[in-house]
């Protein structure tokens, strides 16, 4: 049989921002989307990365295992559900080492390709990138639709998701937009946790190394009172932040 393969850009082996505990962090190469505040343009591209079997990731992954034990694993990118064979076989492997297996995703990808790996998972972490399909549309270069999709079926299946969502200024940062992430999301008993991650330039500077135009050098983050404020709207929902 042969081994399952796919493409690492990096790992991280003491994340404490991804998923419960101290885990070990594996992005993967390849996302279909082109944010426009992405701070890891240098995954896009699948093959770019580094070609590897998930024998070899869970190898790596195991030296590690007594520091990430009460923790766990995250497969993040990039885009994990790009590389949805090659994504379950290092989370059925981790499973079998014991360790708590999360997938941080934007949802992009058809769920017809990918149900089998979020099945897999323990967790999702599910990044709503803007709760309107058509500005999504402009600010990631695709829908909400396959996002979207990809909640309604952990609510089906009763997966726990943690969403996370970039607070942007000019794009996200609106009272509109936040009554109405917390009206779709109300209704979901599968969310344990909503993230507000205020909009950063930290990889500004990689996207010269694309040669590739940075188009939010003009947007300032969100203030300390608008990410409050943007919390206190969604909770008003009884969403758990």
């Amino acid at each position: 049989m042969a081994e399952i393969q796919g493409y690492i850009h990096s790992y991280e082996s003491f994340g404490a921002v991804d998923g419960p505990g101290v885990r070990f962090v594996v992005f993967v190469s390849g996302c279909p989307l082109r944010c426009l505040y992405c701070h890891n343009p240098d995954t896009w591209i699948k093959t770019d990365g580094t070609l590897t079997s998930a024998e070899a990731v869970v190898s790596t992954i195991c030296e590690y295992k007594n520091f990430i034990k009460n923790g766990g694993v995250t497969i993040s990118g990039g885009e994990p559900l790009m590389q949805p064979a090659f994504c379950r076989e290092i989370l059925l492997r981790c499973k079998q080492e014991g360790l708590h297996t999360a997938i941080d995703t934007s949802g992009a990808v058809p769920l017809s390709t990918c149900r089998d790996t979020i099945d897999a998972a323990d967790l999702i972490l599910l990044d709503i990138k803007d709760i309107d399909a058509e500005d999504c549309k402009t600010l990631t270069g695709q829908t909400n639709e396959n996002a979207l999709a990809l909640l309604s079926y952990c609510e089906e299946t009763k997966k726990p998701v943690w969403i996370r969502h970039v607070l942007l200024p000019g794009y996200t940062l609106s009272d509109e937009k936040l009554h109405k992430m917390g009206e779709t999301l109300a209704s979901f008993s599968c969310i344990e946790r909503v993230e507000i991650n205020p909009f950063h330039k930290m990889g500004e500077y990689k996207w010269e190394t694309i040669d590739r135009p940075y188009t939010l050098k003009e947007v300032s983050p969100p203030s300390a009172e608008d990410v409050s404020h943007a919390k206190e709207v969604l909770r008003s929902y009884g969403l758990p932040l």
